[in-house]
C-alpha cells in the first residue's frame, strides 16, 4: 500500500502506473457478452440501441462540464470516483436485470467515463510536462491503451468459461469486484500539478478566453505549480468556469486544435460499432461462445495497432491518410464477408478483416490524441481534450441512432458495413487536420509572424 500513496518516481515508474489503470479499465468478461445478456432477456435490437445511447447522452451531457472540473479540482480523485461507479454499474446489472435496470447501470457508467475521459490523457502529459519529458506521451498512451485493449482480449477469452461455469451471475460479479481493482490502480496515479498556477487561473478573468501561445507547451513558470484546493467556494467556481471558457475557446478558436478535436472525435466516436460486433457475429451463425472469440479478433487487432503507436506517431499524414483508407476497404468487405458466409470459415476470415482495420483505426486515434496534446498550448488541458470526447459522444449516437434505424430494412451486416465508410472519410481529412508533429509545429511558430502564431479563425 505504500507504493499507492507516493508519488511516480520517474518516466519508467509513471508507465507502469497508467498501464495498470488502463489494463485494469476494461479487465471486464461482461463486454463479451452483455449484448447477448440484454436479448436473453427479451430486449429487442431497438431497445439495445436504446441502452447504448444512454449511455452516451449521459457522457455527452458531462463530457466537457467534468473537463473543466478536472481542470479546477483533483484529477487523480475524479478518477477514483469513475473507477467506483464504473463498478457500481455491473453491480445494478446483476441485481435488476431488467430494461429499468440495465438503464440505471448505463446511466452511472456514463457519468464514470466523462469523469475520466480527458482527465487522464490531461493527469499524465501534465505530469510528463513537470518532469521535462513531454515527447514521452504517445510512447505511454500506445502501452496504456494496449494494455486496455491486452486485457480486453484476456477478458473476452475468459468470458466463455466463466458463462458455462456460472452463467450471467458469475460473468458480471467478477466484472464488479475487477472493477474495484481498478480503484486500487486509480489510487497509484500521481498527483500531478495542473500546468498553470491558482493565481493565473484567477487571473484568466480578465484575459482575452482565446489563447495566444504561451511556449510549447504550458505558461512560463507555471508547469511545477499546483493550484492547491481553496475553502472559497466562490474561488473555486471562479476558477472553474475559466478553466471552462478558455478550454471551450481554444478548442473552437485554434485552427490546428480545433482539427485536431474534430480528426480524434471521428476517429474515436465511430469505433461504436464494436457494441454490435458480438451481434454480427451470432447474425452471421456463430454460437454464444464463438461470438466471444470472434470479438476477441478485433480486440486482437486494437491491441497490435495501439502497441505500434509509438512507433508510427513518426509517419507523415499522407502515409496514416492511406493505411486508414485500406481500412475502411478492409472493414465494409469484412461486414459484408460475415453477412454472406454460408459456414464459419468466412466468418473468421470476415472477422480478421475487420479485426485489421479496427487496429489501424486505434493506431490512428492514439496518434492523433499525442498530436492534439501537443498542440494544446492553454492552460485547460482537460477540458480541450473532452471537447474532443463530447463529440466522440455525438459520433457514438449517430452510430447507435442509424444501426437502429436501419437494422429494420438492412441486415446487421450491412448495416455494419457501412459503417466502415466513415473511416474512408476520416481518411480523407487526415492529411489536412491531423495536427503536425511537435518539431514541426515548434519550427513553424518560430518562423511565424505575431498574426499567424496563433492560427486563430
Amino acid at each position: 500500500m505504500a507504493w499507492l500513496r507516493r508519488d511516480p518516481t520517474g518516466v519508467r515508474d509513471l508507465t507502469v502506473r497508467a498501464v495498470l489503470f488502463k489494463g485494469t479499465r476494461d479487465l471486464l468478461p461482461i463486454y463479451a457478452l452483455y449484448g447477448v445478456l440484454f436479448a436473453d432477456h427479451g430486449l429487442s435490437t431497438a431497445q439495445i440501441s436504446l441502452l447504448l445511447a444512454i449511455w452516451s447522452v449521459t457522457a455527452f451531457l458531462l463530457e466537457v462540464p467534468s473537463g473543466a472540473w478536472a481542470d479546477t479540482v483533483s484529477r487523480r480523485g475524479l478518477l477514483v470516483l469513475s473507477c467506483v461507479l464504473q463498478a457500481a454499474c455491473f453491480a445494478l446489472w446483476m441485481l435488476a436485470p431488467s430494461f429499468v435496470g440495465f438503464a440505471l447501470g448505463f446511466l452511472v457508467w456514463g457519468v464514470a467515463g466523462a469523469l475520466e475521459s480527458g482527465t487522464f490523457e490531461a493527469l499524465i502529459y501534465d505530469d510528463l510536462v513537470a518532469r521535462g519529458e513531454p515527447s514521452a506521451y504517445a510512447r505511454i498512451m500506445g502501452w496504456a491503451r494496449g494494455a486496455q485493449e491486452s486485457t480486453v482480449l484476456v477478458a473476452i477469452l475468459a468470458a466463455a468459461p466463466l458463462f458455462a461455469l456460472g452463467g450471467y451471475e458469475l460473468v458480471g460479479w467478477v466484472s464488479v469486484a475487477v472493477g474495484l481493482l481498478h480503484t486500487l490502480t486509480a489510487l497509484a496515479l500521481p498527483s500531478a500539478p495542473v500546468a498553470i498556477s491558482a493565481t493565473a487561473v484567477d487571473d484568466l478573468d480578465d484575459d482575452d478566453p482565446a489563447p495566444g501561445p504561451v511556449g510549447p507547451h504550458v505558461k512560463p513558470g507555471a508547469a511545477s505549480a499546483s493550484a492547491p484546493p481553496s475553502n472559497s467556494h466562490g474561488s473555486t467556481s471562479s476558477r472553474y468556469l475559466a478553466m471552462l471558457r478558455t478550454g471551450l475557446s481554444e478548442a473552437l478558436h485554434v485552427r490546428r486544435v480545433r482539427r485536431g478535436v474534430l480528426l480524434g472525435a471521428l476517429l474515436y466516436g465511430v469505433t461504436a460499432f464494436d457494441e454490435y460486433f458480438g451481434l454480427l457475429a451470432v447474425s452471421g451463425g456463430a454460437s454464444t461462445s464463438t461470438s466471444a472469440l470472434l470479438v476477441g479478433v478485433t480486440v486482437a487487432g486494437s491491441l497490435i495497432g495501439s502497441l505500434s503507436a509509438g512507433r508510427t506517431e513518426v509517419v507523415s499524414n499522407r502515409t496514416l491518410a492511406i493505411a486508414l483508407f485500406v481500412a475502411g476497404i478492409l472493414f465494409v468487405a469484412g461486414a459484408l464477408a460475415v453477412g454472406a458466409a454460408q459456414g464459419p470459415a468466412l466468418v473468421w476470415v470476415g472477422f480478421v478483416g475487420i479485426g485489421i482495420a479496427y487496429g489501424i483505426d486505434f493506431n490512428a486515434e492514439v496518434i492523433a490524441g499525442a498530436r492534439l496534446q501537443d498542440a494544446i498550448e492553454g492552460p485547460a488541458r482537460a477540458t480541450v481534450t473532452s471537447v474532443s470526447g463530447l463529440l466522440s459522444e455525438i459520433v457514438a449516437l449517430g452510430v447507435f441512432a442509424f444501426v437502429a434505424v436501419a437494422t429494420q430494412w438492412l441486415a446487421m451486416s450491412t448495416t455494419i458495413a457501412l459503417l466502415g465508410l466513415v473511416i474512408v472519410v476520416a481518411a480523407a481529412l487526415t492529411p489536412t487536420w491531423l495536427p503536425p508533429r511537435p518539431t514541426a509545429a515548434r519550427d513553424r511558430t518560430e518562423n511565424a509572424t505575431p498574426d499567424q502564431e496563433g492560427e486563430h479563425g
